[in-house]
């Protein structure tokens, strides 16, 4: 009987050890992971601030950071996994939809169509995602470290209320922008008749992305402004059952 006890208290040791070391790891990885991130994002402010400087206009700044801000913004897909394997407790769904969102828009839009890419949207995105991104990830990092300063957390909290909607509203006047480049080049289209006997119309694809912004971007935003009351108020917010 002792024996198995002793067995017993022997094997939880071991698993409470595993569980630590993963989660060490973890916190370890997802450190870095959000330094890296907090400096890339710098890189990118630091170089639209010295183009902007240098030349005295934003057209051509986009093509200056184009490579930056592709790889940045792309290897933010790795915040999906984190989700799905647990290390951050996030819904998978909503983390995936926001970053797919902004891949999207770098790779399928502004960077597809040259023509707009001097468009004052283009930068007002980009300066507010820039913004955004930075106190994002320096959040994360001090938090992470156990050393989060208050404008850190004030920041994160409330400068959103502005740049969240900014944000949103350059990237709709974006793809408004685009609508005529694609119409008339008919870019990522299918048109009938075609061997696979598909059609696809990516002109119409980018109206119903404007029209998700609708039912998305509130639900969105309404949840970070409770996420706002609970860490800087300390409301608990009660979730209701549909």
């Amino acid at each position: 009987m002792a024996s198995s006890e002793e067995d017993g208290t022997v094997e939880e040791k071991e698993n409470n050890n595993k569980k630590r070391t993963k989660s060490t790891l973890a916190t370890a990885w997802l450190t870095f992971y959000n330094i890296a991130m907090t400096a890339g994002w710098l890189v990118l402010a630091m170089a639209m601030t010295r183009f902007y400087i240098q030349k005295g206009t934003h057209k051509g700044l986009y093509r200056s950071i184009a490579r930056t801000l592709k790889f940045f913004q792309t290897f933010a897909l790795v915040e999906v996994g984190h989700c799905a394997i647990g290390i951050v407790r996030t819904s998978v769904i909503v983390t995936g939809v926001q970053v797919c969102s902004r891949i999207f828009m770098v790779w399928f839009i502004t960077n597809s169509i040259r023509q707009i890419q001097s468009e004052e949207s283009v930068i007002l995105f980009l300066v507010v995602w820039t913004m955004t991104e930075i106190i994002r990830y320096s959040y994360y990092t001090f938090k992470l470290l156990n050393h989060l300063p208050y404008f850190i957390k004030w920041a994160r909290y409330n400068l959103f209320i502005v740049l969240y909607p900014v944000g949103v509203v350059g990237e709709l006047l974006t793809i408004y922008a685009a609508l005529p480049f694609v119409r008339r080049s008919g870019m990522y289209s299918m048109r009938l008749p075609n061997k696979y006997n598909v059609s696809f119309d990516y002109y119409y694809c980018l109206i119903i992305v404007m029209l998700s912004y609708i039912p998305l971007f509130p639900q969105l935003y309404f949840h970070m402004l409770r996420q706002r009351r609970r860490m800087l108020h300390g409301e608990v917010i009660v979730e209701k059952d549909d």
